[in-house]
């Protein structure tokens, strides 16, 4: 059973329920999709009046098994798929994973928590908090805490039975004040905790109660009259203050809310988070997604979502978008706001998502400009290097091949602007020379090649390259004075052994620096010219003269003429053995056919 066949017979049996699928190559699986009625869905890739789009027919000519796993509901196919892409990766999913990691910030699990940054999220019981877009937002953050509560930052094991015995000294930290000194029990556990608890206030985006703290401590130090300790709350009070003001957007009635922004060109699509907690915006990133399959936004959006929240472990009930979305997630809202505070903060977001898209646009511009900068140096040098009057944007570079006088081709292949332009490449199977001669080979292409662009008035390059020395390069420009074109188009030849250029009429060769630019642009024409000859003459030579006249034969098949071609090569040397050399190889029937066609002989096998 054929493949298609097999894979159609699994279909039909597949349910009409809901759940995942998951696609596979010889290699492994390339894709994991979700189904409300995962028959109908699978079945519709395979469904021939259907217009898929060229990735999607790429994928589908890859597909070699299909599996699949039913669950209860539309939104448990929802959560398995997302799981599912982010412990496989397929090849055809939309991957938020780009190899690199995001930087959160740690309270550490232990007696006495330190509060430091890392990208690596281990399950021992610490918290979490971020990721953050970039290591300079995070260390703002974690500079504040730092500055707002005197944390501890060394790695003692700080257990009670160590302290106890006096194993550890107050380092520099506690002279400077920027540690209370747990290591001698100089800050009892309670109130290093009350600072732990304002800190994870804080990274959650409740800036609240440690203002509250500060306010009632400055209060209580400037009663005490203690003005300077009073200052200095009321510094920290200021820093909170200035972080929050920061952060806010438009309203403090806002609080806790996911906001996704997305917009999109042909290749990709761009995304745009804001996690909202008490009117501040505490996490936020930025994405730029490469479509797969053509996506849509929607699809796109779907799967940032699930992802970003489980990455930032959102427990927001609220999600606002720019786009008509339904996500199937339990006491989960979603609304496009058109007016408001809400709209004000989707019109943020959705500014992001633009900048991003912009800016990425923008320097494939620029980058796009950087090569065509490059092309002109490159072709600017070439010109120098030749000594040509006119840049050289359109070259054009010949090169011949046969094997042992069978078969003899040849191509020309063109570059515009420094670069290969394949529809303008040539094939010439040579018709007006006998056997192995490339000087005369090389004139007929050149001849033809012109004389055909004259005829349909057609541009001419302004550079033309021989692959040879002075022999080909000598009939070659005979061509051109022979189409009245010598002295229009500039000509050169290149030799392989030295890589000399030679100019027509000119004894010496020229040397180009090897590092050149212009000479590398050379060398690739000539490697490109001899790659696409070879490939052509290999084709013709493997499927062409020897096979053709064979199979004219009566009793000789593809399948004898093949096995012939393959081992003797050319039809001369075929001619040259023997009735009992040709009998060897192909039985005492063919080869009498054989040999009388070649022969015409009244010899047998028997004689």
């Amino acid at each position: 059973m054929a493949a298609n066949e097999k894979l159609r017979e699994k279909i039909s049996h597949l349910p009409h329920k809901p759940g995942i699928y998951k696609f596979f190559d010889d290699e492994g699986i390339i894709y994991v999709g979700k189904a409300i009625d995962i028959r109908k869905r699978v079945s519709s890739y395979f469904n021939r009046s259907a217009q898929h789009n060229k990735k999607t027919l790429k994928l589908i000519s890859r597909i070699k098994d299909i599996e699949f796993t039913i669950v209860d509901t539309e939104a448990d196919a929802f959560l398995l798929e997302n799981n599912l892409i982010k412990q496989y990766q397929p090849k055809y999913n939309i991957l938020l994973k780009d190899g690199k990691t995001y930087p959160y910030i740690c309270i550490v699990n232990e007696r006495f928590p330190r509060v430091i940054s890392t990208r690596n999220k281990i399950n021992d019981g610490s918290r979490y908090f971020g990721p953050y877009p970039s290591g300079t937002t995070m260390h703002i953050v974690l500079d504040l805490i730092r500055t707002l509560y005197p944390l501890r930052t060394c790695t003692y094991n700080l257990s009670p039975e160590n302290i106890a015995a006096g194993k550890f000294k107050v380092c520099l930290e506690y002279h400077i004040g920027n540690c209370k000194g747990p290591c001698e029990d100089l800050i009892d556990e309670t109130t290093y905790n009350q600072y732990i608890s304002q800190i994870r206030n804080i990274l959650s985006g409740n800036l609240s109660i440690a203002k509250t703290y500060f306010k009632e401590r400055m209060a209580e130090a400037a009663a005490d009259y203690q003005y300077e300790q009073a200052h200095r709350y009321k510094q920290k009070l200021d820093l909170l203050e200035d972080y929050q003001a920061k952060s806010t957007v438009v309203s403090n009635t806002l609080s806790n809310i996911d906001v996704f922004s997305i917009t999109s060109n042909e290749k990709c699509a761009f995304v745009n988070y804001l996690k909202v907690m008490n009117g501040s915006i505490i996490q936020t990133q930025s994405l730029e997604l490469h479509k797969k399959l053509d996506e849509s936004d929607e699809e796109l959006l779907a799967t940032v979502i699930v992802q970003l929240r489980h990455e930032f472990e959102s427990t927001s009930r609220e999600i606002i978008t720019n786009i008509e979305l339904t996500l199937p997630l339990d006491n989960i809202t979603i609304t496009q706001p058109q007016i408001g505070d809400k709209r004000k903060l989707l019109n943020l977001s959705l500014k992001n998502a633009m900048y991003l898209r912009k800016e990425r646009e923008g320097r494939q511009e620029q980058n796009k400009g950087l090569s065509e900068q490059r092309e002109v140096r490159v072709l600017e040098t070439l010109k120098k290097d030749l000594r040509l009057t006119e840049l050289p944007r359109q070259i054009e570079c010949f090169d011949n091949s046969n094997f042992q006088g069978d078969n003899p081709v040849a191509s020309m292949v063109c570059f515009k602007n420094g670069k290969p332009s394949k529809k303008d490449y040539r094939h010439f199977h040579i018709k007006s020379v006998v056997g192995p001669n490339d000087f005369e080979s090389m004139y007929e292409i050149v001849t033809r090649r012109y004389k055909r662009l004259i005829e349909e008035n057609q541009p001419l390059p302004q550079l033309i390259i021989i692959d040879g020395g002075k022999g080909q390069l000598s009939f070659a420009v005979k061509a051109l004075k022979d189409l009245d074109l010598w002295g229009k188009i500039a000509i050169v030849g290149i030799a392989k052994r030295l890589e000399e250029i030679f100019y027509p009429g000119d004894k010496l060769p020229l040397y180009i620096d090897k590092k050149s630019e212009s000479l590398k642009l050379i060398q690739r024409l000539r490697n490109e010219a001899h790659r696409f000859a070879i490939t052509f003459h290999r084709s013709r030579r493997d499927a062409g003269t020897l096979k053709t006249e064979l199979t004219e034969v009566k009793g000789i098949g593809p399948t004898t003429a093949d096995a012939l071609l393959q081992k003797y090569r050319s039809v001369k040397k075929l001619k040259e053995l023997s009735l009992a050399e040709l009998t060897v190889e192909v039985g005492q029937r063919k080869a009498q056919i054989l040999f009388d066609y070649f022969h015409g002989s009244g010899e047998t096998a028997s004689s």
